[in-house]
């Protein structure tokens, strides 16, 4: 779309070719783009775990904590499955694999859900500052 917000239209050789978004390759960006963003959270709770391995049982809520962070990093793991078959065996273009494509983003959406709310609670249990020696 241009910004007058009619379609981009590329002429050539007495042939009009309407410019469009491929939608394989906005999919592919989204994908790594949300690996990136997995990456970091693996990251903070790899070192959130650390954290609560290293203070033990002193920690105050060391069960929930190793709990939590246990099943972030399940679910991240599950996750990223999804999202390389997601990008990598299904694609947009193809009819066959649009219903395929469906159910594994809406369970890739779900997921994201889940691990919003467990490293929510992750970080509202999370207590660095306290005094435990």
């Amino acid at each position: 779309m241009s910004r007058s917000g009619l379609p981009n239209i590329i002429s050539g050789e007495g042939v009009d070719i309407l410019k469009s978004l491929d939608a394989n390759k906005y999919a592919t960006k989204k994908t790594i783009a949300q690996g990136l963003l997995d990456v970091a959270l693996l990251t903070a709770n790899a070192s959130q775990l650390k954290y609560v391995l290293q203070v033990g049982e002193k920690h105050e809520f060391y069960a929930l904590m190793l709990t939590l962070i246990s099943i972030s990093i399940v679910l991240q793991v599950v996750q990223a499955i999804l999202c390389v078959v997601l990008g990598a065996s299904l694609s947009l273009n193809n009819e066959d694999d649009h219903n395929s494509a469906e159910k594994a983003n809406n369970v890739i959406l779900c997921l994201n859900i889940v691990l919003m709310a467990d490293n929510i609670l992750i970080s509202s249990f999370e207590m660095r500052e306290s005094n435990v020696t």
